[in-house]
């Protein structure tokens, strides 16, 4: 096929808030999550607001809190957290879009660091064609407390050029949506970068290079 896909960020772009910090929070109430942990995470994803990119610490550490867990439990777990807590803060103008692309014959595709299992409520929740994720090893139904695929920063273009390759379709043809500088590998890559509510750093380099700005509005949640 040759028509390009839509590739789309997730967290501060097609919702309106980092899921990690929710994710964070809630498993800190529910006592998944020490103290110590919750604050360790919070420091971490006020880093990579500030710019920091090394987040792949952060999604290293925290897949290594759930070795052990069974598969479905968390499968679930993200289910029922994602309901309550991610669905109500997706973007209005990110819906449109995702229509928009649907109605030109265009595949919408999730490109995110998020895990797996949250990837795939988003695919779910908002009729997207596949994702593209950080990946959790999960042997034997059991999580191993490491990960097979990082999709932060860099990674995510090489995941995004290895699903690219397999569905024979060229980055160049492509659209990619996203609020943060740490998406700039990938940004460079497509023929149509366009930012949502950029971060310090990719507004800067975005009005440089006359990347194209849109508003997609804050969600009712």
């Amino acid at each position: 096929m040759g028509h390009g896909v839509a590739f789309v960020d997730l967290d501060s772009t097609l919702i309106d808030v980092n899921s990690g910090t929710l994710w964070a929070r809630h498993e800190w109430r529910v006592g998944r999550l020490g103290t110590l942990d919750a604050v360790r995470a919070a420091m971490w994803l006020g880093r990579y607001a500030l710019g920091d990119d090394s987040l792949d610490l952060a999604l290293a550490h925290a897949a290594s809190l759930y070795k052990g867990m069974p598969e479905p439990t968390m499968r679930d777990a993200v289910a029922a957290w994602f309901a309550v807590e991610v669905r109500p803060r997706v973007r209005p103008g990110g819906l449109a879009a995702i229509a928009q692309h649907r109605a030109d014959g265009e595949r919408v595709v999730l490109a995110s660091s998020t895990s797996q299992f949250a990837a795939a409520c988003a695919q779910a929740e908002w009729g997207l064609d596949d994702t593209v994720s950080t990946v959790v090893e999960v042997v034997d139904g059991v999580l191993t407390g490491g990960m097979t695929t990082s999709a932060f920063g860099h990674h995510k273009l090489v995941a995004c050029e290895v699903w690219a390759a397999r569905h024979g379709v060229a980055l160049a043809d492509c659209t990619f949506y996203t609020d943060s500088y740490s998406d700039l590998a990938l940004l460079e890559k497509v023929g149509k970068p366009v930012l949502i509510d950029p971060d310090r750093r990719l507004a800067r380099v975005g009005a440089a290079r006359g990347w194209p700005v849109v508003d997609w509005g804050r969600s009712a949640g």
